[in-house]
């Protein structure tokens, strides 16, 4: 099963110290190699970012920084496990690390596990996803 991890936490507009980004280099080389991490990046402070949203037919764009949020968006990853337990304890490995702050997991659909079928099996797989929470 794969997992997109969402980390927010308070923007502090600094980059990181060498020694975080050590600590965290070791944990992002340690889970890549034992295939729990599939892909991970952070994200830049968010003035340097936009927020692009449909309401109502109206596209509305709103430059960052995003000062009325108390959390933003630090980064990403995507984690691979056996299990919505495992990927917590992956999120919660990772926290430890980042200090305070979120992870929000969802899991991914993954239509690859079925490459051959078309829209409509498709729709049906990821209806049956979708029931699994009702």
């Amino acid at each position: 099963m794969r997992f997109l991890s969402i980390y927010k936490s308070v923007e502090t507009n600094r980059p990181p110290t060498l020694e975080e980004m050590t600590v965290m280099g070791q944990h992002v080389e340690e889970a890549m190699k034992a295939g729990v991490l599939l892909a991970t990046e952070g994200c830049l402070p968010s003035a340097r970012g936009a927020r692009v949203r449909l309401s109502e037919g109206e596209v509305i764009v709103t430059d960052g920084p995003f000062t009325e949020s108390k959390e933003v968006i630090g980064g990403f990853a995507i984690l691979e496990a056996a299990s919505r337990e495992e990927a917590i304890v992956l999120a919660k490995n990772f926290l430890k690390i980042a200090g305070d702050g979120e992870c929000e997991l969802r899991e991914l659909y993954s239509a690859s596990a079925a490459p051959a079928c078309g829209p409509a099996e498709q729709h049906t797989r990821m209806t049956e996803q979708f029931a699994d929470i009702a």
